[in-house]
C-alpha cells in the first residue's frame, strides 16, 4: 500500500510504502493531493483517562492502561504522559503500578508512554485553585512519600504539578529538578514572589494555565499574570472552547509566544464517549453535544472531553496561527519540554517512524485522521476501520 501526502513542515510531497502494516519506504515524489498532510504524531502530557478507561480509580488495571493508549492512537495521540491526580498514598501507588505494568507488558505501549504526570497531591487546598481534587487528600510536599511513589513507578514519574506556596515546596522543587523531573506550577494560589521562587528553583511549566483557579481574582497582580509573564515557563492550555474562551487562548498564545505554549487534553474517562448522562467522580454529569462535561443542572465544568486533534483545530480557528504552528503546540513543544528529539520533516525512513496522516479542510478547520504510525508500525488505519 502506498500513501501520499505533503510533509506538513517543508511541504515536500512524499510517498510512504506500507507492507504488512509496517513502513518499508519513504520517498519524495513530484506531487500529491493538495490537502493530505503527514506530521509528527501528537503528544499529550496530561491524560487522566479516555473512552471509559480511568487511571484514577482503585480498580484500574494494566489492561485498562493499554486499552486507553490504543484508543488514543485512533485520535492521533501517539505519545502521552498518563496523569495521576490527588488521592491517598495507596490509590496513587495502585495507579502507578498499573501504568508501569502496562509499560513493561507491551513494547508499543512503552514507546507511547513518555513518563507519568503526577498532578497533586501537593496543591492548594483553596476552593477554586484546588479544582476537583479531593480536599481531604491535599497535603504538603513530602520527599519520602514521593520517593516511595517514584520507586513503585520505576523512575517513570516525569512531571509533577504542585503549588509553590505549600510548606517546603521550594526545596522539594529543587530535589525534583535535580533528579530530572519536570516541575509544573498548577492548582495554586501563590503570590508573585512564591512563583518567582519556584522558577528560581527550576520550575519550567504551568499546568492548564487559566484553569484550576478562583472564579474571581484580583485584577492585578495575580498568579495567572505572573505565570503568563514568566519567559522561563511553558504554559499548557486546554483549548476546547469551554475551559478557556477563544479570546483568552489568542491572548495567551501571543503573550507566551508559540514556542512556549503546549496543547493538552486533560481528558477524563468520558472523553471519546457518546453524549449523555453519566456518574463521574461520584457526581451526576452530562456529556453534552458541544463536548463539554457539566454537572447536571448547572453550567459548572466537570472535566475535559477534548482530544488533541480537536485542540489543534480549535487553535487554528480561535487564533491567527497556521496548521503547522498548531500541530507544533501538540508535538514539537511538549517533546522539547521533556528534552526529547523529534523529527518534524518525516522524510527520512530511519527517523520518521512516528507520524499521523490526515486531510485538512481549511474552510471548516477540520482534521480527518487517516492513519497513525508508531515505531514504523501502522497502529490505526481509518480505511480498515471503515470496512469493519
Amino acid at each position: 500500500m502506498n500513501i501520499t501526502g505533503y510533509s506538513l513542515y517543508n511541504q515536500i510531497p512524499l510517498e510512504i510504502t506500507v507492507m504488512d502494516r509496517r513502513v518499508t519506504a519513504i520517498r519524495e515524489i513530484d506531487s500529491t493531493s493538495a490537502n493530505t498532510f503527514i506530521s509528527p504524531a501528537l503528544v499529550d502530557i496530561q491524560v487522566n483517562g479516555f473512552c471509559g478507561y480511568d487511571l484514577n480509580v482503585d480498580t484500574v488495571t494494566p489492561d485498562d492502561v493499554c486499552m486507553m493508549v490504543q484508543k488514543l492512537w485512533r485520535v492521533g495521540t501517539g505519545f502521552l504522559c498518563p496523569t495521576i491526580v490527588t488521592a491517598s498514598f495507596e490509590s496513587i501507588r495502585n495507579s502507578l503500578e498499573a501504568v508501569v505494568k502496562a509499560y513493561h507488558a507491551d513494547s508499543l505501549i512503552a514507546h507511547s508512554i513518555l513518563g507519568i504526570h503526577l498532578e497533586g497531591p501537593y496543591i492548594s487546598a483553596e476552593d477554586g485553585p484546588r479544582g476537583a481534587h479531593p480536599l481531604q487528600q491535599v497535603r504538603n510536599p513530602d520527599w519520602d512519600e514521593f520517593r516511595r511513589w517514584q520507586d513503585v513507578a520505576d523512575g517513570m514519574i516525569r512531571i509533577v504539578t504542585l503549588a509553590p506556596e505549600k510548606e517546603g515546596a521550594i526545596p522539594f522543587i529543587e530535589k525534583l529538578v535535580s533528579t530530572g523531573v519536570v516541575v509544573s506550577i498548577g492548582h495554586t494560589d501563590a503570590s508573585g514572589k512564591e512563583i518567582q521562587n519556584a522558577i528560581s528553583a527550576g520550575a519550567t511549566l504551568s499546568t492548564h494555565l487559566g484553569n484550576g483557579a478562583h472564579g474571581m481574582i484580583q485584577r492585578h497582580p495575580n498568579y495567572i499574570w505572573e505565570q503568563l509573564a514568566a519567559d522561563e515557563l511553558y504554559a499548557s492550555l486546554i483549548v476546547d472552547g469551554h475551559h478557556l474562551p477563544p479570546s483568552v487562548v489568542k491572548s495567551m498564545l501571543r503573550a507566551k509566544t508559540l514556542d512556549k505554549c503546549i496543547l493538552i487534553s486533560d481528558a477524563t474517562a468520558l472523553a471519546g464517549m457518546p453524549t449523555g448522562h453519566y456518574e463521574f467522580a461520584g457526581q451526576p454529569v452530562e456529556l453534552k453535544d458541544d463536548q463539554s462535561i457539566r454537572l447536571i443542572g448547572t453550567e459548572y465544568l466537570a472535566g475535559s472531553a477534548i482530544t488533541l486533534l480537536r485542540g489543534v483545530e480549535n487553535s487554528v480557528k480561535f487564533t491567527d496561527i497556521s496548521l503547522g504552528q498548531a500541530v507544533s503546540l501538540a508535538s514539537v513543544n511538549p517533546m522539547r519540554l521533556l528534552d526529547i528529539d523529534l523529527d518534524i520533516n518525516q522524510t527520512d525512513r530511519d527517523t520518521a517512524l512516528d507520524m499521523i496522516i490526515f486531510t485538512w479542510d481549511a474552510d471548516t478547520c477540520k482534521m480527518d485522521l487517516k492513519m497513525t504510525i508508531l515505531s514504523g508500525k501502522v497502529v490505526f488505519d481509518k480505511s480498515s476501520t471503515d470496512r469493519t
